[in-house]
């Protein structure tokens, strides 16, 4: 048996053996990827925008006297131009069935402090797992949302939907959008060794083999 082969296995276990990054999840939650001028505003098709899908987005950066709440950028939900139809942009991510997520954004209103639109969690086969009227905006100045769920299945989408105005478009400032793996899965990390804890396992069990790879040698001489 090749025992540096044996250790050199063992060691690249034992670092390969961590926690998932608390990673935000949500593609491009700051609508920084497409390029907008500053002080300037445009609109994309969501195609044209990484990570979002649905409606057009309206894009500003630093317009109007208005700084996004993080980067340079921010997102109006209520985009140019209007269809007749409600605008609504979503994206869909991966996640673990049974794991605790946190959910955070900005938001704001462009023009009337009555601006609301409808936020939605859907589970892989569209059960709807959250859904919630968010109409406590201020104009122009940034409200943070705050909340966790827990996934259902192995990816899960979240939804933005305008209400008040619905057709309009003006209204309904989005930034800084986050899911992350939520620190409640204190549990689920508890139950994984400590890198020190398995250290000494791999090497005791490098010591047991090397013991009775020499025990069966000195029977053979």
């Amino acid at each position: 048996m090749n025992f540096k082969l044996l250790k050199v296995l063992i060691t690249i276990s034992l670092f390969s053996t961590t926690l998932p990054a608390m990673a935000n999840l949500i593609t491009n939650g700051s609508f920084e990827d497409t390029t907008v001028g500053n002080g300037q505003w445009a609109w994309f098709n969501s195609s044209g925008v990484n990570g979002w899908q649905g409606s057009n987005i309206e894009i500003w950066n630093n317009y109007s006297i208005f700084s996004a709440a993080e980067g340079n950028q921010l997102a109006e939900l209520n985009a140019h131009p209007s269809n007749g139809e409600a605008f609504s942009i979503f994206q869909t991510f991966d996640t673990t069935a049974g794991i605790t997520y946190d959910l955070s954004f900005s938001y704001a209103a462009r023009s009337s402090n009555n601006e609301a639109f409808l936020l939605n969690l859907f589970a892989a086969d569209n059960t709807d797992m959250l859904s919630q009227l968010i109409d406590d905006h201020e104009v122009k100045k940034w409200s943070q949302y705050n909340n966790s769920f827990k996934a259902t299945s192995g990816s899960t989408t979240l939804r933005f939907t305008s209400v008040y105005p619905e057709f309009a478009t003006v209204g309904n400032f989005l930034d800084d959008i986050k899911i992350i793996a939520s620190t409640a899965n204190k549990q689920l990390a508890a139950e994984v060794p400590e890198p020190s804890g398995l250290f000494l396992a791999g090497f005791g069990l490098l010591f047991m083999m090397r013991k009775k790879f020499k025990g069966k040698i000195t029977q053979n001489k």
